[in-house]
């Protein structure tokens, strides 16, 4: 299959390396530095530095040359970028079917990325979400990783995840597009709220139940979207909570680490040096749940701790106070 990944940040040059194996791979970049470093050196010092791309991808500045080439559309931009890289697309007629890996609700609109490429490309676009217990630097590696893809075309979403699919990257399909979207955007916030409560010496017990009562907060979420409450279980839901939740690599729970230290926004952020979605998800998750009347009272602290309403240690105490109630999923 001709494949082109639109983004050459992290998850774009990881996927690229995945997938050449077993596909003629296109990466396309908007940078033309970071695409002329990938031509000379074959590796990513600027966004993903460390793994080198294999001779057979091609790198490309040129959108529309580097659709034109393709069967099958990736978009590996933060979801701030998906709309406008669907736009390029519509500009273009390009009619694509299209896959993305960015996680989250778009900031302002509060519309998942199903949503924003509906209504820039119309509903009768084929298209749909890779997600899961995935860090890009991983999958690089070749590492064994199993994800979902979900779709709005659930014989396109089987195919595709078949076609996808290989002995280190495992896919699996999914029909079920809200609940893998909203499981890939709550989780991100989790994980601050999770990396938060570890800088504060808060003890593993405390780390349990934050991500056990979060689960329960991302289901009440998707079930309001109209979710399936089976994908919470699974690899977009549970899979993807735990790793970013502990695992090292994730930029949210390194979030959570430096908040916890009383440390600007502004300057986390700095010195992190690529996106955390989480930061930016929060604040939409908050303002959705509201409005839907959905209780998420982990996700309001971080968004008042990220808004500066609340530190670290006050958004803990205001949570520790909260009524005993029924344990309800």
């Amino acid at each position: 299959m001709n494949i082109t990944l639109l983004g050459a940040g992290a998850w774009g040059t990881a996927l690229a390396i995945a997938f050449a194996g077993k596909h003629q791979v296109t990466l396309w970049s908007r940078e033309t530095d970071v695409a002329d470093d990938l031509r000379q050196t074959r590796e990513n010092h600027r966004f993903f530095p460390g793994y080198q791309l294999p001779e057979s991808v091609a790198i490309s500045t040129d959108f529309a040359a580097a659709v034109g080439t393709a069967e099958l559309l990736v978009v590996a931009t933060p979801i701030a970028g998906l709309r406008p890289t669907v736009e390029n697309l519509k500009a273009l007629g390009v009619t694509l079917p299209i896959l993305w890996v960015c996680k989250g609700f778009e900031a302002g609109s509060g519309k998942l990325p199903h949503q924003v490429v509906s209504e820039v490309l119309g509903p009768q676009a084929v298209c749909g979400a890779l997600s899961g217990p995935s860090f890009a630097e991983e999958v690089a590696a070749g590492k064994p990783t199993a994800i979902a893809l979900a779709a709005n075309n659930p014989a396109f979403g089987r195919e595709t995840a078949r076609q996808l699919h290989s002995t280190r990257l495992r896919i699996y399909a999914n029909d079920d597009l809200i609940g893998v979207e909203v499981g890939g955007a709550v989780k991100n916030v989790l994980a601050i709220a999770t990396g938060t409560c570890d800088g504060l010496g808060l003890g593993l017990n405390s780390r349990a139940a934050l991500m056990t009562r979060g689960l329960a907060e991302i289901a009440r979420l998707g079930l309001a979207l109209g979710a399936q409450r089976e994908t919470f279980m699974g690899l977009a839901g549970m899979g993807d909570l735990i790793l970013t939740c502990t695992g090292d690599l994730s930029r949210n729970r390194r979030v959570g680490l430096a908040l916890a230290e009383n440390k600007l926004l502004p300057q986390i952020l700095e010195e992190l040096g690529h996106v955390a979605e989480g930061v930016y998800t929060a604040r939409e998750v908050d303002r959705l749940a509201r409005q839907l009347g959905v209780d998420m009272p982990i996700s309001a602290a971080v968004a008042a701790v990220l808004d500066g309403r609340l530190n670290a240690a006050e958004a803990v105490e205001q949570l520790m106070a909260r009524d005993p109630k029924e344990e309800v999923a």
